[in-house]
């Protein structure tokens, strides 16, 4: 009866907890936050300043003592305190958006290979947080059933899942990841190697963000035609 009454008054939230960015879906309304895992903190008073897209923004643009920080490096969380900030601010955003006011459902994807450590601080995160209930399911698995892949079938399927700081590779069968493998080189290091390139060929230092644009605009895994991008950056 509980269950019944609760499902009419609060939300389900499923949060993709990124390395380098944290997407929100909100049941019945879709993806709602796709945010930079980003938080503002003053490292002299330890004050939480900003999140997600407000705290990007303020990099370059703050003093010395404001830094940006990630609370997860590799796909498990480094700052538990910081995470815990993050999570109550995605959850808080996401929750506004419906007229539904109970403590809402959660789900939390994580990298496949994580270890019981790993996995309870981001149970214990999201429940500080504010979630009522809090499920945690392995990246590769949620991207299956997210693609409609026959995960119960007596059938393989691979699943490469990469993200910002790790790389999950999973075979899934009968319901279950019958093998996986976690590697820790995933989008960001492409980033940096564009970056790296544009460096020692042209002589151009670019960001992140023109790293990523790059990456995205031309970027394959497979030969195929020849693609070009413009870019600027800073003469060295």
């Amino acid at each position: 009866m509980f269950d019944k009454i609760y499902k009419l008054i609060s939300n389900d939230i499923g949060i993709d907890l990124g390395t380098s960015n944290t997407l929100v879906y909100l049941k019945g309304h879709g993806i709602v936050i796709n945010e930079p895992s980003v938080v503002a903190v003053n490292i002299k008073t330890n004050q939480i300043l900003a999140v997600g897209e407000k705290a990007k923004d303020m990099l370059g643009r703050t003093p010395g003592h404001i830094k940006a920080v990630r609370p997860l490096v590799d796909g498990v969380i480094s700052d538990f305190e910081v995470t815990e900030e993050m999570l109550s601010y995605l959850i808080n955003k996401a929750d506004k958006m419906s007229k539904k006011f109970a403590r809402p459902r959660v789900l939390v994807g994580v990298p496949s290979g994580t270890t019981n450590v790993e996995t309870r601080a981001v149970y214990d995160a999201a429940r500080s947080a504010g979630a009522r209930e809090v499920f945690l399911v392995e990246e590769p698995m949620a991207a299956a059933i997210g693609i409609r892949l026959p995960i119960k079938d007596p059938v393989g399927s691979m699943i490469i899942d990469i993200g910002g700081g790790t790389t999950d590779i999973a075979v899934i069968s009968l319901g279950g990841i019958v093998k996986s493998k976690n590697l820790k080189i995933a989008g960001d290091k492409l980033n940096n190697d564009i970056i790296t390139y544009m460096r020692d060929e042209f002589k151009i230092l670019i960001g992140e963000t023109t790293a990523e644009m790059v990456k995205i605009v031309i970027g394959s895994a497979l030969p195929g035609e020849y693609m070009e991008t413009e870019v600027r950056g800073r003469d060295l």
